[in-house]
């Protein structure tokens, strides 16, 4: 039995979007995490954030932020293209 290196290089990008797709719309639809990533934040996103969220990390590409209920719908309205959990076991860790 041999494995076909084309289907490896087919499925693995489509598994991947289709991980990152699940963590997003578990987060729009209201799911629990201690924190929220955004991917690829606008310009002005951290000046914009309102009082009681709060910056835990930020990297080149992303920022991890902390806030109330209504964090995700907040940060979805200041122009994020992609949020998803942080803070979960398992989350992989970001510098400062």
């Amino acid at each position: 039995m041999t494995i076909d290196l084309r289907l490896w290089l087919i499925a693995l990008p489509l598994v991947l979007v289709a991980w990152i797709g699940t963590l997003a719309l578990v987060m729009r639809l209201g799911g629990e995490a201690p924190a929220a990533l955004v991917l690829l934040p606008p310009e002005g996103l951290i000046r914009a954030l309102p009082e009681g969220v709060a910056v835990v990390s930020a990297g080149p590409v992303s920022v991890t932020l902390r806030g109330g209920e209504d964090l995700v719908a907040t940060l979805y309205a200041l122009g994020a293209p992609l949020v998803l959990p942080a803070g979960l076991t398992g989350c992989l860790p970001q510098g400062v």
